[in-house]
């Protein structure tokens, strides 16, 4: 006679095949995490070529930046100057989506050396942040899927935790801890439920992260819920008004606003400034205070004409403007990567990613020997019955 099946095995069974079916997916997206979380680390240690020895002269200016780039890549537009305060090279930005390119010329701001041109389509770690993201297909056909994904081992944590709760108290300590001395079978089974249970608290975080950029239903409804019940606002650009009463061009736009940036930023760490794409577009200045993390960012927008500064009313304005749900918003690349708690908040993100990327293949072992294990017991009774 069937045993009763109850809500506890039909979660298991949901945990299950919800498993089965997004294994591969969350083993790639662990492993790829894993390697993203020291992205920075790594390459300050590896890229010399972004360093420079800090000289007692000038710097250049944003369009000097820019003709000496433009050189060193003839036939593209330059997109941006970065400059900043701890030893670094200049950094000139160009990207294009049609024709698709992305390259980051780096430039020694004293003397105009060009230390390097790099084709970011062909770095290493932004390949793999392309898989991470997209599967290296189309983003409107990789995002999906990377996103459902993602939202498939939300409710695979969910079940998961309902699975791992001890049914008496007798139970409770053996789901803390792995009992190593074991055998394979029943180690591979605390690994999997014990460290399942101790990631979910730091997986969850990065998870959510993750599904706000991957729909847009998610972050409306983020945004909606820590701003109490305001409609989230897209990112734009603002436009210069070419009617407006200019001002005399003593400067190339850039450098008058590269300037005013270095003067009410004395202090900062770093400063881009856009140069501006057209005759309507604004001119974007950027001020950064800690290049470890982006959240707490100044950007502002200039009218390329009266340098007049064009107020925005979405996220990525002037720190000191942003509401707390503009605010949380601004932290989901930080929490995702774990930079928002520095090098421990990265060797965190960095652990929840290995053992996120472990449990599919421990909890297919687990179902594996179960099935092998199940199928050999249906062998011997068909013996015992041949014998009766």
């Amino acid at each position: 006679m069937r045993k009763h099946r109850n809500l506890k095995y039909w979660i298991g069974r949901v945990h299950l095949w919800l498993g089965l079916g997004s294994g591969l997916l969350v083993l790639f997206l662990g492993i790829t995490g894993c390697i993203l979380a020291f992205q920075r680390e790594i390459e300050n240690a590896t890229q010399q070529y972004r360093y420079i020895d800090n000289e007692n002269k000038p710097l250049l200016k944003p369009s000097d930046l820019k003709v000496i780039a433009e050189k060193a890549l003839p036939g593209k537009k330059a997109h941006s100057a970065t400059y900043y305060k701890n030893g670094r090279a200049a950094e000139v930005a160009f990207f294009s989506l049609e024709p698709a390119y992305y390259y980051t010329v780096y430039i020694n701001p004293y003397s105009g050396q060009v230390q390097k041109v790099k084709d970011m389509d062909a770095d290493f770690f932004r390949v793999i942040l392309m898989g991470h993201f997209y599967l290296w297909l189309p983003p409107t056909i990789g995002q999906p899927i990377v996103a459902t994904g993602t939202l498939v081992f939300l409710v695979m944590l969910i079940t998961g935790l309902v699975l791992w709760w001890p049914r008496n108290k007798a139970a409770r300590k053996q789901r803390f801890s792995i009992k190593w001395n074991a055998r394979w079978k029943r180690v591979n089974y605390d690994l999997h439920n014990v460290l399942g249970f101790y990631i979910t608290w730091v997986i969850i975080f990065i998870m959510l992260t993750g599904l706000v950029w991957g729909f847009q239903w998610f972050a409306k409804s983020m945004y909606w819920i820590t701003s109490g019940g305001k409609d989230l606002v897209a990112y734009y650009e603002p436009f210069s008004d070419k009617a407006g009463k200019a001002l005399p061009a003593t400067a190339p736009v850039e450098d008058r606003v590269w300037q005013k940036m270095q003067a009410e930023y004395p202090n900062t760490q770093m400063i881009e400034v856009h140069y501006p794409e057209n005759d309507t577009a604004s001119v974007a200045g950027v001020s950064n205070p800690d290049i470890d993390t982006y959240w707490k960012m100044d950007i502002r927008y200039f009218d390329q004409y009266t340098l007049k500064e064009i107020p925005v009313n979405h996220a990525y304005g002037r720190f000191a403007e942003a509401s707390t749900a503009d605010r949380i918003a601004r932290l989901n690349y930080d929490i995702h990567v774990g930079a928002i708690l520095g090098l421990p908040g990265k060797i965190m993100a960095f652990c929840a990613s290995l053992v996120a990327a472990s449990l599919p293949v421990t909890g297919f072992y687990i179902w594996w020997g179960r099935r092998h294990k199940k199928k050999k017991g249906q062998v011997v009774e068909k013996k015992e019955a041949v014998l009766v």
